[in-house]
């Protein structure tokens, strides 16, 4: 029998249109955990399903369900699941059979010695379904948050995950409903100074059909990159850019001394006076981020 630091755990499965795999994907995890010798709870979240998932979901014995009667989000999903459990160690895996149920003993083997435990995905299937412009969103968004946290990120949105309750209900307020959960989280815990270790998993092709939608989708990555980048460090965006207005203005003065008739005093002054003001807002940014509850 194994021997974890952790003594109870709370898996917490999305469902949304998931007929074709959900019972598999469930049965398989709720044998995992049977043989973990851990107390443990199976809680599914159907997200406004229109095929059979609830139907089935009904048929599979030893799971908890919590039905949204409307399609909320993946974001969503996870929050309602995450409310319920009643164990202090969340497990999230997705129910479209992408993830290795296989994975998980080595997951649940390093939770205790950190505070969250994701895997970063591997293998020809890992970027599948994100083509051009998403694929460079992606690239953007993971060098931000390695940038923001001052490390670097393997997979900056992986579902599957082994994470403390207690720690990521801190930053509840934060979370979006949609997709960007697992980015949000993983960047609070990481600039916060929670340890998350990442784990090679291997990625499997998708079964059934995808919610991502590449249009609203490109809108919620660019909403998500300014609230990472702001909230959680915001001097690493207002100090650069200070940084840039000031040799802006120095380049402007030098410039117009050396070769034009006079100085341009109105706007080297205004960059030198909108780089400064960029400096306080981004120390105020911080105090504020950073001031104790």
């Amino acid at each position: 029998m194994p021997n974890y630091k952790i003594t109870g755990l709370t898996a917490v499965v999305p469902v949304h249109n998931e007929e074709l795999i959900v019972k598999k994907v469930l049965e398989d995890l709720r044998s995992c955990l049977g043989q973990s010798g851990l107390d443990w709870e199976i809680i599914a979240v159907n997200d406004g399903s229109k095929d059979k998932s609830q139907a089935i979901l009904e048929s599979i014995f030893g799971i908890k369900i919590l039905t949204h009667p409307e399609n909320r989000g993946y974001g969503a999903s996870l929050k309602t699941g995450i409310k319920e459990a009643k164990y202090d160690w969340i497990l999230i895996i997705d129910a479209d059979g992408t993830y290795p149920i296989s994975a998980i003993p080595e997951f649940l083997n390093c939770a205790g010695n950190y505070d969250m435990v994701s895997g970063y995905r591997t293998g020809k299937n890992h970027d599948a379904r994100w083509l051009g412009l998403q694929k460079i969103v992606k690239f953007i968004l993971k060098k931000l948050v390695g940038y923001v946290c001052g490390q670097k990120v393997r997979d900056i949105n992986c579902g599957l995950r082994v994470f403390s309750k207690k720690i990521v209900l801190e930053f509840w307020h934060l979370y979006p409903e949609g997709f960007s959960f697992t980015t949000t989280s993983l960047t609070a815990f990481l600039s916060h100074g929670y340890s998350v270790k990442f784990l090679p998993i291997d990625y499997h092709p998708r079964q059934g059909k995808s919610g991502i939608r590449p249009l609203r989708d490109f809108y919620n990555f660019i909403n998500l990159i300014l609230k990472i980048a702001l909230f959680f460090r915001p001097l690493k965006v207002f100090a650069p850019i200070s940084i840039l207005l000031f040799l802006a203005g120095l380049v402007v003065a030098v410039y117009s001394a050396v070769f034009l008739p006079k100085i341009l005093d109105t706007s080297v002054t205004l960059l030198f006076v909108s780089s400064l003001q960029t400096l306080f807002f981004g120390l105020l940014a911080a105090l504020i981020v950073r001031r104790p509850e």
